[in-house]
Parts: structure tokens; C-alpha cells; sequence
């Protein structure tokens, strides 16, 4: 291993010098304490090293120690309900050898190396095999079944797999390979891979698929203001820009409960310290509404709190990009929350700073947009190596937090530049208690087109005319009010009066929606439907009232108002309520 010598040492920044031959983003070991960096600029006999830990103490002189590997992740059985923290180090293995803090240069296995994994192989000896194809499956946690993938490189035919009990190093398939043909051939040229249920990815470079294909289906969130006025497609990308205390990490919460993902991927990139610790003390608890089990067995969570040093903010995020990428690869659709970006891009604020780079927007690196970018394509529905037909699905929802809940800000900018859906929470709707507080307005999706044919097939035909005719009446009534602020509502016609009422009904009976209730936490898609269709038929045969001679006094006071307003508690088994309330407005 190279070994070089700390020149200067500016916070996170670590410059040392010969180095040999150091490659671009390779980890290597700072100090005494063996502090974990990763190199992000080489010039001359020099290398600048990002150090993910605090580096108080280390001083010029002290050996910088090259490991020949970039930063990677491991990849295998028991990472599901881990919390990590971002450079994956499990933080309840760290708590037992250092209690609360993290203590500097602790190196511990991501993986549990001495736990046993039941292995069922899926292919038998004599089998040919490409990268990407399953071997075999653990059963993981009782929600999900981990495929054991070949990995990339490896090709050939099987010589040994063996059901049975082993640990996430020891070998459970052995595969001959056909050498490249620029290989010595003294064997004949072929030689034996051995194949263990882990295998290690480097974090900066997104997995290998067969083919992206288009997102059609949504991902449905039990969230009304989301799935019905603004849906993210599976293998979509979605950002949640808003002010302090306008409901950003609530939304996302929500979402990882609710979604119809396989696997939640929560990464707390710089996020405070109690959010974090709402994540654990609720999801062992909160049922997976599909199966009955506790949210966590479907869960990972990268802990990377406000707290926790801030170079280390800009890792994280790849940390979890490259786990949730292993799991769409074995065909299961990944959701992933970034909590926050704005956090993230701060950390890459501060690393280019004392770089001296060329500062872009608000002191924000020029790059900062290239970045990003790299981050979210990440996401998409994709056919995965190997030779059975997996579809697999990675969707990224990233929260930003710009300051003041200002949307001109360089992070926000870059982000809308990307990302195919907006949902932009607003503060004076949170301090109505207005929740999801996401601005009707101000919001858009991109995805409507590509998931008209699923919601025409799946929902109904009328669905998005329904839509349609709510958002009209949304944006009326936002003209209609400034009207109303200016003059009074006794210069509005009738006619404009009963827009205002129903976009009333709109806001308070749909939109609005408690996520503590447990009945009203979820509402399945047919519900929405019947909610809105309930709505909009309502404000129909209003209009069809005040054309024969009713007043719009009357038409505020009718009776089954009040029934609309308590429709979000019907449940999906008692649907047919739905029909005795449109016989009533009939």
C-alpha cells in the first residue's frame, strides 16, 4: 500500500503529497486514527482528500496510507432494517464498541460476517450463467426475498452451488470462466470464480441494466393531493421544495409508509437528529398495510445527521442511490427519499470552497447542476441483466429546503431542471393546518401523460377529466378570491359563489388530509376516485339547480354537504356507501 505525508490540513480538507500512484475517488486511511477520505483532486505530487470524519488533531506530518479502492458500498443479505450512517458504517454495531458517540477511525463491517443466511439455490451444476442472473435467494426478513445476482464480469457455467446455511463470505456457487483470450491458456484457459452472497460496488458509479424503458405505472402513496392533482411514476423523479416547518420531512414520512414500493430507502442527508429518530421509533411499530408486518423489514435508513460531520452529507446520498439500485436490480421497485439535497449541496458548498474552486451561484460549485443531474438519472424502470425478463423500478423523491422557502434558490433552480415532478409545500398553508401542504397551484407533473393509459385502464375513464374539471375549478376560485378581498362576496354571481363552495370542498374534504388519523393516513385510488367523482357531481347538479331558479343559500345548506365532508372515513370495504351518496345528490 502507498503511503504519503499530510502537508495541510483545512477542516475536512486533507492535502498530503506522494502519494504514488493514487487514483481519483480511491479511499485511503488519514492519520494515526486512520480517518476515512476519499481523493477529489489530484495535481502535481499533491492530492486533495475529502475526510469523512472529524479531523481535529491531525497535523502536518502524519502518514496518509492508499487503499487501491474507491469508496464502495456492501452489497448482500442483512441490510435491510440497518441503519447505516452515510459512509455505511452500521450504527448499532459502532454504539456497542464506542457507545453514543462515534468514535474516530472505528472500522466496522457494513455486513454481519459471523451471521448465517439459509441459501436456496434457483440454478443447479452444469447451468450456464451471465452476469446479472439470479444463483439463488435468502429470505431476508419476512417481507423480503434477497436474490443472490451474479455479478458483473462473471460468466460461464456452474461446477458447484449447494443449498445450506453460510455467512455472507463464504462461498455458496464456484463458476468457470472462459478466459479473455489475451490470458495465459496454461489451464487450459479456463479458470474458477467463487461466488459469495456479498459482493462490493463502488458508490459514484450507477449499476449496469439491459435497457431503461418508459415509466407507466404510478406510484401510488395513499396521499389524494399527490396521487389524483400530481402522481410520480415508478422510476420517476419527484422534489418537495418548501420553507422550515412547512411539512417537507412529514410528506416524505408519509410516502415511505403508504407507497406501493418494495423496499423504502431513507437517506437523512444532514437531517436534524429527532426526524431521524421519529423514522425508528414508528416504523417497527406501523404496519405494512399489504402484509401486516412492521415497515421495517422493508426498510434501510442512512443516518447522516446535522450533527454528524458535513463532508460526509455529500456521500451519503450514493450510499444510498447504489443500495437501491441492488435492489430494482433483483426486479422489486425501490422507493428513495433524500431528506435533504439542500444539505447535501452545502456539504459540496464547503469541500469546493476550501478546494478554491471557481464558486458558481450563492457561493454553490459551478458543477453543482452536473451533479445533481447524475444523482437523479439515476432513478428509472429498467430490464435487469440477466436472462429471465426482471423489470425493476427506482424512484427518487428529494427534499430541498431553500432558505426562507425561497424558490429562486440555485439548488431549488437546478433541481426543477431535472426532476419531472414539483411538489411545492407552501408555509401559510401549514400555518392554516392545511396538511399535505402542497400548493395546488404552484405544483406540476410531468407523468400525466404516460400514466393516462394505466389510469383509463386501472381507475377510470373519466379520471382525469374529473381532474381536469377540480384543478379549473381550484384556479378559479383563486382569481374569484382576490375579487372577494377587494369588493365582498355580494358582487360574485351566483354561479361564481358555487365555484368558490366547491373549490371549498375540494380543499377541506379532499385535499386536506390528517396523517395521524388512521383512517384517513391512507386512501386507496378507487376512493379517491369516488371522493372526487362524489364532488364534481355535486357542483354539477348545483349548477343545474341555480339555472331553474334556486338560490345559492340554498344550495350552501343542502344536507349532504355535511356527508361529503365525512366521506374520507368510508373504508374500501364499505365502498358501496359511495353509492347511497349518489343516489342523495342525484
Amino acid at each position: 500500500m502507498t503511503k504519503g505525508k499530510i502537508v495541510k490540513v483545512a477542516g475536512p480538507l486533507v492535502i498530503a503529497e506522494n502519494l504514488g500512484n493514487v487514483k481519483m475517488y480511491e479511499v485511503v486511511k488519514v492519520g494515526e486514527k486512520k480517518l476515512i477520505g476519499e481523493v477529489l483532486e489530484l495535481r502535481n505530487n499533491l492530492a486533495s482528500i475529502q475526510v469523512y470524519e472529524e479531523t481535529s488533531g491531525i497535523g502536518p506530518g502524519e502518514i496518509v496510507t492508499a487503499t487501491g479502492t474507491p469508496l464502495s458500498v456492501e452489497l448482500g443479505p442483512g441490510i435491510i432494517s440497518s441503519i447505516y450512517d452515510g459512509i455505511q458504517r452500521p450504527l448499532d454495531s459502532i454504539s456497542e464498541i464506542s457507545g453514543d458517540w462515534i468514535a474516530r477511525g472505528v472500522d466496522v463491517p457494513a455486513l454481519n460476517r459471523k451471521k448465517k443466511w439459509h441459501f436456496i439455490p434457483v440454478l443447479k451444476k452444469g447451468d450456464s450463467i451471465i452476469p446479472g442472473d439470479v444463483l439463488g435467494t435468502v429470505q431476508e426478513t419476512s417481507l423480503v426475498i434477497h436474490k443472490i445476482m451474479a455479478p458483473v464480469g462473471v460468466e460461464g457455467k456452474i461446477l458447484k452451488i449447494a443449498e445450506g446455511d453460510f455467512t455472507v463470505e463464504d462461498t455458496v456457487c464456484e463458476i468457470q470462466r472462459q478466459k479473455p483470450p489475451h490470458q495465459s491458456i496454461d489451464d487450459g484457459g479456463k479458470e474458477v470464480i467463487s461466488v459469495s452472497m456479498m459482493q462490493r460496488y463502488p458508490v459514484r458509479k450507477s449499476r449496469l441494466y439491459k435497457e431503461k424503458i418508459a415509466p407507466s405505472e404510478p406510484l401510488i402513496t395513499g396521499q389524494r393531493v399527490i396521487d389524483t392533482f400530481f402522481p410520480v411514476a415508478k422510476g420517476g423523479t419527484a422534489c418537495i421544495p418548501g420553507p422550515f416547518g412547512s411539512g417537507k420531512t412529514v410528506v416524505q414520512h408519509q410516502i415511505s409508509k403508504w407507497a406501493d414500493a418494495d423496499i423504502i430507502v431513507f437517506v437523512g442527508c444532514g437531517e436534524r437528529g429527532n426526524e431521524m429518530a421519529d423514522v425508528l421509533l414508528e416504523f417497527p411499530h406501523l404496519k405494512d398495510p399489504k402484509t401486516n408486518e412492521p415497515l421495517i423489514k422493508r426498510t434501510v435508513l442512512i443516518a447522516n445527521t446535522s450533527n454528524m460531520p458535513v463532508a460526509a452529507r455529500e456521500s451519503s446520498v450514493y450510499t444510498g442511490i447504489t443500495i437501491a439500485e441492488y435492489f430494482r436490480d433483483m426486479g422489486y421497485t425501490v422507493a428513495l427519499m433524500a431528506d435533504s439535497t439542500s444539505r447535501w449541496a452545502e456539504a459540496l458548498r464547503e469541500i469546493s470552497g476550501r478546494l478554491e474552486e471557481m464558486p458558481g451561484d450563492e457561493g454553490y460549485p459551478a458543477y453543482l447542476s452536473t451533479r445533481l443531474a447524475e444523482f437523479y438519472e439515476r432513478a428509472g424502470r429498467v430490464k435487469c441483466l440477466g436472462s429471465d425478463d426482471r423489470t425493476g423500478a427506482l424512484t427518487i423523491i428529494g427534499s430541498v429546503s431553500p432558505p426562507g422557502g425561497d424558490l429562486s434558490d440555485p439548488v431549488v433552480q437546478a433541481t426543477l431542471r431535472i426532476v419531472k415532478v414539483f411538489w411545492s409545500l407552501e408555509d401559510k398553508l401549514a400555518y392554516a393546518r392545511h396538511f399535505p401542504a402542497i400548493s395546488w397551484l404552484r405544483s406540476y407533473s410531468l407523468y400525466i401523460e404516460s400514466l393516462a393509459g394505466y389510469l383509463d385502464k386501472n381507475i377510470a375513464a373519466d379520471f382525469l377529466s374529473l381532474r381536469k374539471t377540480a384543478m379549473q375549478l381550484l384556479q378559479q376560485e383563486a382569481s374569484l378570491e382576490e375579487i372577494v378581498r377587494l369588493v365582498g362576496i355580494e358582487a360574485l354571481t351566483s354561479l361564481e359563489r358555487l365555484i368558490l363552495i366547491t373549490a371549498k370542498s375540494i380543499r377541506e374534504d379532499f385535499l386536506h388530509q390528517v396523517a395521524f388519523d388512521p383512517e384517513d393516513t391512507y386512501t386507496s385510488f378507487r376512493i379517491q376516485y369516488r371522493m372526487l367523482r362524489l364532488i364534481i357531481s355535486l357542483h354539477d347538479k348545483c349548477e343545474k339547480l341555480l339555472n331553474q331558479g334556486a338560490t345559492i343559500n340554498e344550495i350552501a345548506e343542502m344536507i349532504v354537504r355535511t356527508k361529503i365532508a365525512r366521506m374520507k372515513f368510508i373504508k374500501d370495504k364499505d365502498i358501496e356507501q359511495f353509492d347511497q351518496l349518489d343516489k342523495e345528490v342525484q
